[in-house]
Parts: C-alpha cells; sequence; structure tokens
C-alpha cells in the first residue's frame, strides 16, 4: 500500500502546468480581501515613495532645462575675447588692446565662426526728459550684434549694412520708458549724443536678464561701429564676440581664437577668451547632484516602507499560524508556503509602486495638458522606481516568508 507521502507526490504530478501559481494569486487576493485596509495602508508608503522618486527626477530634469535655456538665451555657441591687460614687468608698456582687424584675422584663420561683432563703449550723459539727464552707455556694434548676442529687439527693428553710415540708434526698454514715456513712442524720436542727431529705430532687450553681468546696462544705446569710429578715431575695440556654427566647435574653437590673438600682440599682454561651456557643464553638474541628493531621500523613504510591509508581514504570519499547519499537514512544502508570503509581500509592494508611478507621472502630465508647459518626464526614473518596488518586496518580504516556511506544522496545529 503506497504511503501517505508518495501518494502526494502522485498527486502533485498530476496538477496542470501554472496551477500552483494561480493558487498562490488566488491566496493572495484573498487575504488582500480580508485585509484591505492593512493592506492599503502598509502600501501607502510605497506610493508616496515611488511618486517621490518619479517627480524628483522630473523636478531635477525641469530644472536642468530651465538652466540650459537661460544660458542658451546668452548664447551658448558664443566665444569671447577681451583685453586684460599688460604682463607684470619693470618698464610699463603701451596698452596693447584688441582691434577691428584682430577680428578680422580670427574670421579668415579659424574654422565654424558663423558671425562676430566688435563692441566698443562709450559713456554720454544724455537728456532724459523733462529736463533730466542721466549717464547713459554708448555701445557701438555690428549688425551681427543682434544675432550673436541673440537679443530681443521688442519695437522697430535692427540696423544692418545699410545703415553703415546712418545715425540710427536702438535703446533698451528701460531707457524708451524713462526718456520717452513708452517703448511705441520711441521709434523716430532723435537722441543727441555728442551734439550729433541719432534717430531711434527700435528698443531691444536682453532674452535673459543677466543683472548688469554683461557689457548691457538698464540705460543702453546701441549704435553702428563705423559711426563709433568718427568718435573714438581708433579700430581700437573693448571685446570681440564670434558666434560658433555649432556647439561642438566651441571649446576647439576656442582655443584657435585664442591662439590667432595671442600671435598678433605683445607676447606679455594678457587677454581673455572664454565661452559658456564650463557654465552649462557646472550647472548640469548641481542639477545632477541636487537631483541625487533627493532621490537618495525618496530612497530612504522607500526603504521606510519596506520595513513597514516587513512588519506587516510577520503580523500576517503570526495570525495565519494554524493556516499554516493544516496547508503543511495535507502536503504544502516549504518551498510553497515561502512563495506564497513573498508573494503577498511583493504584491503590497508593487501595488503602491505601480500606483506611486501613476501619481508621478499624473503630476507633470497634467501640467503639460493643463498649463502648455512643458515638464520633462523620464522613463528612466519609471524603470528605477517599478525596479526599486519590485526589490523592496523581495528584500523585505523574504525573512516574514521565511519564517512563515519554517513553522512546525504540529505546533501550529494547536495554534489559537
Amino acid at each position: 500500500m503506497p504511503s501517505a507521502t508518495a501518494t502526494v507526490e502522485e498527486m502533485k504530478r498530476h496538477v496542470p502546468p501554472g496551477a500552483e501559481i494561480r493558487e498562490i494569486i488566488e491566496l493572495v487576493f484573498d487575504s488582500f480581501l480580508q485585509n484591505k485596509l492593512r493592506f492599503a495602508l502598509t502600501g501607502l508608503g510605497m506610493v508616496v515613495g515611488t511618486a517621490s522618486l518619479i517627480l524628483v527626477v522630473t523636478i531635477g530634469l525641469t530644472g536642468k532645462q530651465y538652466v540650459l535655456e537661460q544660458i542658451g538665451k546668452v548664447g551658448s555657441n558664443l566665444v569671447q575675447a577681451e583685453y586684460l591687460g599688460a604682463g607684470q614687468r619693470a618698464t610699463p608698456t603701451a596698452p596693447d588692446y584688441l582691434t577691428l582687424e584682430d577680428m578680422t584675422a580670427v574670421q579668415q584663420q579659424v574654422p565654424g565662426i558663423q558671425a562676430a561683432s566688435p563692441v566698443v563703449a562709450l559713456n554720454e550723459r544724455l537728456p532724459l526728459g523733462q529736463g533730466r539727464e542721466g549717464d547713459v552707455l554708448i555701445l557701438g556694434v555690428a549688425p551681427e550684434y543682434v544675432s550673436v548676442r541673440n537679443l530681443e529687439v521688442l519695437t522697430g527693428r535692427f540696423f544692418d549694412a545699410d545703415d553703415a553710415r546712418n545715425k540710427v540708434a536702438l535703446i533698451t526698454e528701460k531707457l524708451a520708458a524713462k526718456t520717452f514715456g513708452r517703448q511705441d513712442t520711441a521709434i523716430g524720436q532723435t537722441l543727441k549724443i555728442s551734439g550729433l542727431p541719432f534717430t531711434v529705430i527700435g528698443t531691444f532687450r536682453e532674452r535673459v536678464e543677466t543683472f548688469g553681468d554683461s557689457e548691457i546696462e538698464g540705460d543702453t544705446v546701441l549704435i553702428p561701429f563705423t559711426i563709433m569710429r568718427y568718435f573714438t578715431g581708433t579700430n581700437r575695440v573693448k571685446l570681440i564676440y564670434f558666434s560658433m556654427s555649432d556647439a561642438s566647435l566651441v571649446v576647439p574653437g576656442t582655443e584657435m581664437i585664442r591662439k590667432v590673438i595671442e600671435s598678433r600682440h605683445k607676447p606679455d599682454s594678457s587677454y581673455n577668451i572664454y565661452n559658456l561651456t564650463q557654465l552649462i557643464a557646472a550647472a548640469n553638474r548641481s542639477a545632477d547632484a541636487l537631483t541625487l541628493v533627493l532621490t537618495l531621500v525618496a530612497t530612504v523613504v522607500l526603504l521606510v516602507s519596506g520595513i513597514g510591509i516587513m512588519n506587516i508581514m510577520l503580523v500576517t504570519v503570526k495570525s495565519h499560524t494554524r493556516e499554516i499547519g493544516i496547508r503543511k499537514a495535507v502536503g504544502a512544502t516549504n518551498r510553497e508556503i515561502k512563495v506564497q508570503f513573498l508573494s503577498e509581500a511583493l504584491f503590497i509592494s508593487l501595488a503602491g509602486g505601480l500606483a506611486g508611478i501613476a501619481i508621478g507621472l499624473a503630476i507633470p502630465l497634467s501640467v503639460r495638458l493643463l498649463l502648455q508647459w512643458y515638464v520633462p518626464v523620464s522613463a528612466i526614473s519609471v524603470v528605477i522606481a517599478l525596479a526599486v518596488s519590485t526589490l523592496v518586496g523581495v528584500v523585505f518580504g523574504t525573512m516574514p516568508a521565511s519564517r512563515a516556511a519554517e513553522v512546525d506544522p504540529v505546533e501550529s496545529l494547536r495554534y489559537e
């Protein structure tokens, strides 16, 4: 006569494929229906953690995008050259300023330069209306200056090559409001610079506020460089802007511009040739560091949630001790018991994780839909959140599941 163990093994061989998995799913679902509130409260931590993880990455990406956009508005392909002064020498030498010829030489010798503009500065005291006067910065620039510096022309137009000998000017919106009351009334008005009348043909502003950290100030007038030379009487310039045709050419182009300019001047003269690449790299590093720190905080929330899952599963094992004994008495193996309780922990973790992912995605997508503002969403953050949710369920569900598998069936049947 076959033994009980042999009979159980024979029955297992006749179990259809997948029946064991279906049974485990049914047991997990039945356990959820019996303890819905407990499962929901336990999974709440996973909801918060995964939603935070996705939102943190979204905020980091949005912040990085905003900073890069602001830098791009100044000119991400920009290279600037300016004279710093003479080096340390016992006998002082005459200043060795940049010249218009330097700009021409660089354009001829450095490939990839899309546009360039010299900048010459002059300070004047001009009438500002209503009997007032004020200090105004006059900048002599080339027609390409508007594209090189990515300026925004608010009203009117920027001067072009045909205006090389015309006394025309553009003024900042602040100066237009101060002098003529409104921007739209400034067009066609006259400003006297060193006694010469200049016709205002437009108003402009920088696309991003630089708070005085650029050559443009609040009260600034732009005039053609060719006209400015009548005031200075020289080809000397304050600085030169170059715009590269592609971002990949900025770094090598900067070094080539440096070599061309230094080869044309005295060895002890000092020039600052720089671009915004380092600023962009610094902004990227700052945004990545902030995202990493906030992600670690969100990960801590997930770990705390995992501890909560482990605690509630230990309670579940305790309350199902008699049921475990009965299942073992009818032939359930330690592995099957372990898989059952591990599946419960994984169910709680994944359910909370999926709900958190849904919330984490709903917020930025709602902003896109309602505010028409593009908010980047990282697919990687969703994958990471799902992977972490699964890992938390497995790691923190293993100990309770192992404890359930080790329950003595004889002792468990006596448990009340």
